[in-house]
Protein backbone atom coordinates (compact mmCIF):
# COMPACT_ATOMS: atom_id res chain seq x y z
CA UNK A 1 0.00 0.00 0.00
CA UNK A 2 1.14 3.22 -0.96
CA UNK A 3 1.08 6.87 1.57
CA UNK A 4 -0.57 9.37 0.69
CA UNK A 5 1.71 11.93 -0.94
CA UNK A 6 2.59 13.84 2.73
CA UNK A 7 1.46 13.73 6.38
CA UNK A 8 -0.17 16.85 5.60
CA UNK A 9 -2.13 16.32 2.78
CA UNK A 10 -5.43 18.07 2.46
CA UNK A 11 -8.66 16.35 2.24
CA UNK A 12 -12.46 17.32 1.55
CA UNK A 13 -15.08 14.91 2.97
CA UNK A 14 -18.78 15.03 2.49
CA UNK A 15 -20.82 13.27 4.81
CA UNK A 16 -18.54 13.91 7.94
CA UNK A 17 -20.88 14.05 10.51
CA UNK A 18 -22.57 10.78 9.99
CA UNK A 19 -21.51 7.43 11.54
CA UNK A 20 -18.03 6.71 8.82
CA UNK A 21 -17.70 10.32 8.54
CA UNK A 22 -16.71 11.14 11.79
CA UNK A 23 -14.61 8.49 12.57
CA UNK A 24 -12.94 8.74 9.05
CA UNK A 25 -12.32 12.17 9.67
CA UNK A 26 -10.62 11.56 13.55
CA UNK A 27 -8.65 8.76 11.59
CA UNK A 28 -7.36 11.76 9.05
CA UNK A 29 -6.82 14.33 11.44
CA UNK A 30 -5.00 11.50 14.05
CA UNK A 31 -2.80 11.09 11.61
CA UNK A 32 -1.67 14.68 10.30
CA UNK A 33 -3.50 15.31 7.31
CA UNK A 34 -5.59 18.59 6.56
CA UNK A 35 -9.45 17.87 6.75
CA UNK A 36 -11.92 19.63 4.95
CA UNK A 37 -15.82 19.42 5.74
CA UNK A 38 -17.96 20.04 2.81
CA UNK A 39 -20.83 21.76 4.84
CA UNK A 40 -24.72 23.37 3.40
CA UNK A 41 -24.35 26.21 5.24
CA UNK A 42 -22.11 29.49 5.22
CA UNK A 43 -18.21 28.16 5.48
CA UNK A 44 -17.10 29.15 9.17
CA UNK A 45 -13.33 28.86 8.71
CA UNK A 46 -10.31 27.48 6.06
CA UNK A 47 -11.73 23.92 7.28
CA UNK A 48 -14.72 23.97 5.64
CA UNK A 49 -16.47 24.42 1.79
CA UNK A 50 -19.56 25.21 0.81
CA UNK A 51 -21.93 23.25 -1.17
CA UNK A 52 -25.40 22.51 -1.84
CA UNK A 53 -26.03 18.86 -3.51
CA UNK A 54 -29.53 19.40 -4.58
CA UNK A 55 -28.58 22.65 -6.59
CA UNK A 56 -26.00 21.25 -7.89
CA UNK A 57 -23.53 24.25 -6.14
CA UNK A 58 -19.83 23.50 -4.85
CA UNK A 59 -17.28 26.55 -3.54
CA UNK A 60 -14.19 25.01 -5.88
CA UNK A 61 -12.21 27.51 -4.60
CA UNK A 62 -12.45 25.14 -1.07
CA UNK A 63 -12.14 22.00 -3.15
CA UNK A 64 -8.77 23.49 -5.48
CA UNK A 65 -5.16 22.33 -2.91
CA UNK A 66 -7.01 19.14 -2.24
CA UNK A 67 -5.62 15.84 -3.22
CA UNK A 68 -8.33 13.96 -2.04
CA UNK A 69 -12.47 13.84 -1.84
CA UNK A 70 -14.28 11.81 -0.48
CA UNK A 71 -18.02 11.48 -0.75
CA UNK A 72 -19.88 9.64 2.09
CA UNK A 73 -23.25 11.83 2.04
CA UNK A 74 -26.60 10.68 1.81
CA UNK A 75 -30.16 10.60 3.55
CA UNK A 76 -30.31 7.50 5.68
CA UNK A 77 -32.20 4.67 4.16
CA UNK A 78 -33.22 3.71 7.28
CA UNK A 79 -34.76 6.69 8.90
CA UNK A 80 -37.79 7.16 7.43
CA UNK A 81 -40.77 4.88 5.23
CA UNK A 82 -40.13 4.63 1.86
CA UNK A 83 -43.01 7.00 0.62
CA UNK A 84 -42.46 8.04 -3.06
CA UNK A 85 -41.21 11.95 -1.74
CA UNK A 86 -38.59 9.99 0.75
CA UNK A 87 -37.45 7.89 -2.32
CA UNK A 88 -36.88 10.71 -4.03
CA UNK A 89 -34.75 11.97 -1.06
CA UNK A 90 -32.65 9.27 -0.70
CA UNK A 91 -31.63 9.00 -5.00
CA UNK A 92 -31.50 13.25 -4.88
CA UNK A 93 -29.28 12.88 -1.98
CA UNK A 94 -26.97 10.66 -3.26
CA UNK A 95 -27.01 11.25 -7.07
CA UNK A 96 -27.34 14.93 -6.94
CA UNK A 97 -24.92 15.37 -4.50
CA UNK A 98 -22.09 12.96 -6.42
CA UNK A 99 -22.49 14.71 -9.93
CA UNK A 100 -22.12 18.01 -8.05
CA UNK A 101 -18.44 16.70 -6.73
CA UNK A 102 -17.54 15.00 -10.04
CA UNK A 103 -18.00 17.91 -11.69
CA UNK A 104 -16.57 20.98 -9.55
CA UNK A 105 -13.77 18.51 -9.37
CA UNK A 106 -13.09 17.81 -13.48
CA UNK A 107 -13.88 21.82 -13.29
CA UNK A 108 -10.60 22.53 -11.86
CA UNK A 109 -6.99 23.15 -13.09
CA UNK A 110 -5.59 21.24 -11.05
CA UNK A 111 -8.30 18.62 -9.75
CA UNK A 112 -7.41 16.11 -6.61
CA UNK A 113 -6.05 12.79 -7.31
CA UNK A 114 -8.77 11.08 -5.83
CA UNK A 115 -11.99 10.85 -5.37
CA UNK A 116 -13.32 7.82 -3.15
CA UNK A 117 -17.04 7.46 -3.80
CA UNK A 118 -19.76 6.05 -1.70
CA UNK A 119 -22.15 3.21 -2.46
CA UNK A 120 -23.68 0.31 -1.36
CA UNK A 121 -23.77 -3.18 -1.15
CA UNK A 122 -27.87 -2.91 -2.28
CA UNK A 123 -26.01 -2.46 -5.93
CA UNK A 124 -26.53 -6.48 -5.76
CA UNK A 125 -30.08 -6.88 -4.94
CA UNK A 126 -30.99 -10.12 -3.20
CA UNK A 127 -28.47 -12.79 -3.99
CA UNK A 128 -30.14 -15.39 -2.19
CA UNK A 129 -27.32 -18.54 -1.10
CA UNK A 130 -25.56 -17.29 -4.23
CA UNK A 131 -22.36 -15.36 -3.31
CA UNK A 132 -21.15 -12.33 -5.77
CA UNK A 133 -18.35 -9.87 -5.64
CA UNK A 134 -17.29 -7.12 -7.77
CA UNK A 135 -17.45 -8.90 -10.96
CA UNK A 136 -21.93 -9.78 -10.16
CA UNK A 137 -24.42 -7.24 -12.02
CA UNK A 138 -26.04 -5.30 -10.74
CA UNK A 139 -29.71 -6.63 -9.69
CA UNK A 140 -33.42 -5.63 -9.97
CA UNK A 141 -34.97 -3.08 -7.95
CA UNK A 142 -35.54 0.37 -5.69
CA UNK A 143 -31.64 0.03 -4.46
CA UNK A 144 -29.86 -1.67 -7.13
CA UNK A 145 -31.14 1.17 -9.14
CA UNK A 146 -30.06 3.45 -6.56
CA UNK A 147 -26.77 2.52 -6.56
CA UNK A 148 -26.02 2.08 -10.21
CA UNK A 149 -27.16 6.15 -10.78
CA UNK A 150 -25.14 6.75 -7.93
CA UNK A 151 -21.95 5.42 -9.37
CA UNK A 152 -22.99 6.36 -12.86
CA UNK A 153 -22.56 10.27 -11.43
CA UNK A 154 -18.93 9.91 -10.22
CA UNK A 155 -18.28 9.78 -14.77
CA UNK A 156 -17.26 13.39 -14.91
CA UNK A 157 -13.87 12.78 -12.18
CA UNK A 158 -13.79 9.64 -13.88
CA UNK A 159 -13.30 11.05 -17.25
CA UNK A 160 -11.08 13.92 -16.38
CA UNK A 161 -8.64 11.45 -15.23
CA UNK A 162 -9.11 11.47 -11.45
CA UNK A 163 -8.36 7.95 -9.85
CA UNK A 164 -12.04 7.41 -9.12
CA UNK A 165 -12.59 4.11 -6.69
CA UNK A 166 -16.23 3.56 -5.28
CA UNK A 167 -16.86 2.17 -1.87
CA UNK A 168 -19.41 -0.48 -1.64
CA UNK A 169 -20.27 -0.60 1.61
CA UNK A 170 -21.67 -3.14 3.61
CA UNK A 171 -24.13 -3.20 7.40
CA UNK A 172 -21.46 -0.58 9.33
CA UNK A 173 -21.09 -2.47 13.25
CA UNK A 174 -20.62 0.45 15.23
CA UNK A 175 -23.02 1.56 18.07
CA UNK A 176 -22.98 5.39 17.19
CA UNK A 177 -25.62 5.06 14.42
CA UNK A 178 -26.64 2.86 11.04
CA UNK A 179 -28.47 0.07 11.20
CA UNK A 180 -26.51 -1.48 14.30
CA UNK A 181 -26.61 1.70 16.23
CA UNK A 182 -30.09 0.89 16.58
CA UNK A 183 -29.97 -2.93 17.18
CA UNK A 184 -27.78 -2.54 20.15
CA UNK A 185 -30.31 -0.62 22.39
CA UNK A 186 -32.64 -3.93 21.52
CA UNK A 187 -30.46 -6.67 22.05
CA UNK A 188 -29.20 -5.63 25.26
CA UNK A 189 -32.88 -4.72 26.59
CA UNK A 190 -33.32 -8.47 25.75
CA UNK A 191 -35.89 -7.37 22.90
CA UNK A 192 -33.59 -9.00 20.23
CA UNK A 193 -33.90 -11.50 17.54
CA UNK A 194 -33.84 -12.52 13.77
CA UNK A 195 -35.93 -10.68 10.96
CA UNK A 196 -38.10 -13.14 9.17
CA UNK A 197 -36.93 -16.83 9.05
CA UNK A 198 -33.64 -15.43 9.85
CA UNK A 199 -31.95 -17.76 6.46
CA UNK A 200 -30.98 -14.10 4.88
CA UNK A 201 -27.19 -13.55 4.32
CA UNK A 202 -25.91 -9.81 6.04
CA UNK A 203 -22.45 -8.74 4.66
CA UNK A 204 -20.96 -6.98 7.44
CA UNK A 205 -17.67 -5.22 8.00
CA UNK A 206 -16.61 -3.44 11.91
CA UNK A 207 -16.84 0.04 11.68
CA UNK A 208 -12.84 -0.33 12.44
CA UNK A 209 -12.08 -1.90 9.32
CA UNK A 210 -14.47 0.18 7.21
CA UNK A 211 -12.21 3.05 7.68
CA UNK A 212 -9.37 0.98 7.78
CA UNK A 213 -10.73 -0.03 4.01
CA UNK A 214 -11.37 3.76 3.06
CA UNK A 215 -7.85 4.68 4.09
CA UNK A 216 -6.85 1.59 1.95
CA UNK A 217 -8.59 2.66 -1.33
CA UNK A 218 -7.03 6.04 -0.81
CA UNK A 219 -3.53 4.91 -0.70
CA UNK A 220 -3.56 2.34 -3.26
CA UNK A 221 -2.52 3.77 -6.38
CA UNK A 222 -3.97 0.35 -8.42
CA UNK A 223 -7.45 0.28 -7.39
CA UNK A 224 -10.11 2.48 -9.06
CA UNK A 225 -13.84 1.49 -9.86
CA UNK A 226 -16.36 -0.69 -7.32
CA UNK A 227 -14.82 -2.26 -4.50
CA UNK A 228 -16.86 -4.24 -1.47
CA UNK A 229 -16.56 -3.00 1.74
CA UNK A 230 -17.44 -6.52 3.93
CA UNK A 231 -16.06 -8.97 5.82
CA UNK A 232 -14.59 -12.02 4.32
CA UNK A 233 -17.74 -14.49 5.92
CA UNK A 234 -20.51 -13.13 4.99
CA UNK A 235 -23.59 -15.23 8.10
CA UNK A 236 -26.95 -15.29 7.96
CA UNK A 237 -29.45 -12.98 10.34
CA UNK A 238 -30.08 -16.25 12.51
CA UNK A 239 -26.54 -16.28 13.01
CA UNK A 240 -25.93 -12.45 13.26
CA UNK A 241 -28.43 -12.79 15.83
CA UNK A 242 -27.32 -15.48 17.53
CA UNK A 243 -23.47 -14.14 18.49
CA UNK A 244 -25.47 -10.57 19.47
CA UNK A 245 -26.87 -12.85 22.16
CA UNK A 246 -23.20 -14.02 23.30
CA UNK A 247 -21.59 -11.05 22.75
CA UNK A 248 -23.88 -8.86 25.14
CA UNK A 249 -25.04 -11.85 27.28
CA UNK A 250 -28.89 -11.46 26.34
CA UNK A 251 -31.94 -13.89 25.14
CA UNK A 252 -32.89 -13.47 21.99
CA UNK A 253 -36.34 -14.96 21.60
CA UNK A 254 -38.20 -11.90 20.30
CA UNK A 255 -38.22 -12.73 16.30
CA UNK A 256 -39.55 -10.17 14.23
CA UNK A 257 -42.00 -12.06 11.48
CA UNK A 258 -41.58 -11.47 7.87
CA UNK A 259 -45.73 -10.04 7.59
CA UNK A 260 -45.35 -7.97 10.44
CA UNK A 261 -41.82 -6.44 8.93
CA UNK A 262 -44.01 -5.63 5.84
CA UNK A 263 -46.36 -3.44 7.65
CA UNK A 264 -44.24 -1.51 9.78
CA UNK A 265 -41.64 -1.15 7.14
CA UNK A 266 -42.85 -1.38 3.74
CA UNK A 267 -41.22 -1.53 0.27
CA UNK A 268 -37.86 -1.24 2.95
CA UNK A 269 -39.29 -4.96 4.10
CA UNK A 270 -37.45 -6.03 1.24
CA UNK A 271 -34.39 -5.37 1.79
CA UNK A 272 -34.20 -6.37 5.67
CA UNK A 273 -35.65 -9.79 4.65
CA UNK A 274 -33.62 -10.13 1.29
CA UNK A 275 -30.18 -12.07 1.33
CA UNK A 276 -26.78 -10.08 0.31
CA UNK A 277 -23.70 -12.86 0.21
CA UNK A 278 -21.18 -10.39 -0.86
CA UNK A 279 -17.51 -11.02 -1.06
CA UNK A 280 -14.64 -8.49 -0.60
CA UNK A 281 -12.66 -10.73 -3.12
CA UNK A 282 -10.76 -7.39 -4.91
CA UNK A 283 -10.15 -5.46 -1.51
CA UNK A 284 -8.44 -8.74 -0.45
CA UNK A 285 -6.63 -9.16 -3.63
CA UNK A 286 -5.13 -5.59 -3.08
CA UNK A 287 -3.43 -6.60 0.08
CA UNK A 288 -6.15 -5.64 2.48
CA UNK A 289 -5.94 -7.18 6.23
CA UNK A 290 -9.45 -6.73 8.66
CA UNK A 291 -8.75 -6.44 12.33
CA UNK A 292 -11.74 -8.03 13.21
CA UNK A 293 -12.69 -10.20 10.75
CA UNK A 294 -15.21 -12.33 12.64
CA UNK A 295 -18.87 -11.19 14.26
CA UNK A 296 -17.98 -11.73 17.64
CA UNK A 297 -14.91 -9.66 17.09
CA UNK A 298 -16.40 -6.82 15.01
CA UNK A 299 -19.06 -6.49 17.64
CA UNK A 300 -17.27 -6.24 20.90
CA UNK A 301 -15.08 -4.01 19.10
CA UNK A 302 -17.93 -1.66 18.76
CA UNK A 303 -18.40 -1.82 22.12
CA UNK A 304 -15.46 -0.36 23.36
Amino acid sequence: MEPMETTQSRVAVAGSSGLIGTALTRSLAADGHDVVRLVRRAARGKDEVRWDPKEGYVDTAGLADCSVVVNLAGAGIGDHRWTDAYKRELRDSRVLGTSALATAMASLDEPPRVFLNASAIGYYGDTGRRAVDESAPAGTGFLPSLCVEWEEATAPAREAGIRTVIARNGLVIGSGGGAWGRLFPLFKAGLGGRLGDGRQFWSYISLHDEVAALRHLIDTESLSGPVNLTAPDPLTNREVTAAMGRVLHRPTLFPAPAPALRVVLGEMAGDVLGSQRVLPTRLLESGFTFAFPGIEEAIRSALK
